[in-house]
């Protein structure tokens, strides 16, 4: 019976088409498992490996939408690649275009050389990557442009109006140059961290002494998260890396509320509210080998189903990640994506990684006083509260499109986790 609902349901009230497919994160994670097990034989478990490891997860990504998917075939890419401009047409374009672009770069790397923030521990690591990448990228964006302009129905976009208003050529086109600079933020913070981050996950996956795993559920716990973490960090480098046009996964728009970008930075560094010591530090007085494990400790049981729950909502939490395919991205509109968990949760990453903290953390039971436990209860609670924000500043940008708004109202009347709040606040979602 509930079978032939579900049908009928998917009959009469089908789901928003998706801007991703399934077939182009399975890719991504074959050539990423591919090389973890070939790292892990040989004990590859550097920086350089890391790095591999990312483009192990790219390249398939990017075979699969140019081949299978044909990606580059989309109107939304807002290429016409039946009609190739002469290169005299759009010269004057293109070398506008790539003025704003070298001063839009030349300005990240000004940040990045002025606040040492970025020079010490593991952004180090990112700002050596992007340093040696940087000649190649200011090279290449020549011949990109060029050739890519001679394809584009409308060439004239926030780079172009940058370098116009630059060059003293056009008046300033307010409107996208803001928008530009705004999706330039997103690349510069985000790509610089996901750098960061990204050879440490890698090498606790790789040295991990696998023999007696399963002799030890915390440990088998912590290895699979460990794993999903590596998985998140890979795919969504490559989506900070990868928003291009031809993919059909460049930026859209770039969320324009300060609300939003106050929301998404005071999670990530060096904004961060939520580290050790911070004013959203929930974990005052617990043990720092984490509070399930200290808990349940010798109730072998516990232990087993509490892990069992966290790896299935890192699971969640990095299949949220690999559902973007190539596009993922904080504080943008990349394509709607309506598939995998977004069938289920418009925000499946929020939901389950919030979930993960209060199962793991227990923060209502503490090793100091009954105020730090009411104390760090609160905080978390505040912490969910502020990603409960950020989805909501998220969902103000993406309701500007149709297709967004179309997902939206599907979901309230068939997705499950909108129809239980709805029940829980005691009215029908549809």
């Amino acid at each position: 019976m509930f079978h032939d609902k579900s049908l009928a349901a998917a009959t009469t009230d089908p789901r928003p088409a998706s801007a991703v497919g399934h077939g182009i994160g399975l890719a991504g994670m074959v050539g990423m498992i591919g090389w973890c097990v070939i790292a892990r034989l040989v004990g590859m478990d550097g920086p350089y490996a890391a790095l591999v490891n990312v483009l192990a997860c790219g390249v398939p990504m990017v075979l699969w939408a140019l081949v299978v998917d044909k990606v580059h075939r989309r109107a939304s890419t807002g290429i016409d690649w039946k009609t190739v401009r002469p290169w005299r047409e759009t010269l004057d374009i293109s070398l506008t275009k790539i003025a704003g672009l070298w001063l839009t770069w030349a300005g990240i790397a000004i940040i990045y050389a002025t606040f040492r923030f970025y020079w010490e521990d593991n952004f180090a690591f990112a700002m050596w990557c992007l340093q040696r990448a940087a000649p190649f990228v200011f090279v290449l964006s020549v011949p990109y442009v060029l050739w890519l302009d001679r394809r584009l129905i409308e060439p004239k976009d926030g780079a172009y109006a940058l370098g116009a208003w630059l060059m003293g050529t056009e008046p300033a086109d307010r409107e996208a140059i803001a928008n530009h600079l705004r999706s330039w933020a997103v690349k510069g913070f985000y790509l610089a961290f996901m750098l960061a981050i990204v050879p440490g996950g890698f090498g606790d996956f790789i040295r991990a002494d696998t023999g007696a795993l399963f002799d030890d559920p915390v440990a088998l716990a912590n290895w699979l998260i460990t794993f999903m973490f590596v998985v998140d960090v890979g795919f969504a480098t490559v989506g900070y890396m990868l928003t291009m046009r031809p993919l059909d996964a460049h930026i859209r728009t770039a969320n324009p509320y300060a609300s939003a970008w106050a929301a998404a930075l005071i999670c990530y560094p060096p904004f961060i509210l939520m580290n050790d010591g911070g004013p959203l530090d929930y974990r005052i007085g617990n043990f720092s080998d984490g509070s399930w494990m200290h808990w349940f400790a010798g109730h072998p049981w516990l232990l087993s189903a509490t892990g069992i729950v966290l790896v299935l909502l890192t699971a969640i939490y990095a299949w949220a990640t690999v559902a973007f395919g190539l596009r993922f991205s904080n504080l943008t509109h990349r394509g709607i994506l309506t598939h995998g968990p977004y069938a289920l949760s418009r925000h499946p990453a929020y939901l389950a990684k919030n979930l993960f903290w209060w199962c793991a953390t227990l923060p209502f039971l503490t090793t100091g006083s009954l105020v730090d436990a009411a104390r760090n209860t609160l905080i978390l609670a505040v912490v969910s509260g502020v990603y409960y924000w950020r989805a909501k500043t998220e969902e103000k940008h993406l309701k500007a499109d149709p297709d967004y708004v179309a997902y939206w109202e599907w979901m309230e009347r068939n997705g499950p986790v909108p129809r239980l709040f709805a029940r829980l606040r005691g009215r029908s979602s549809g």
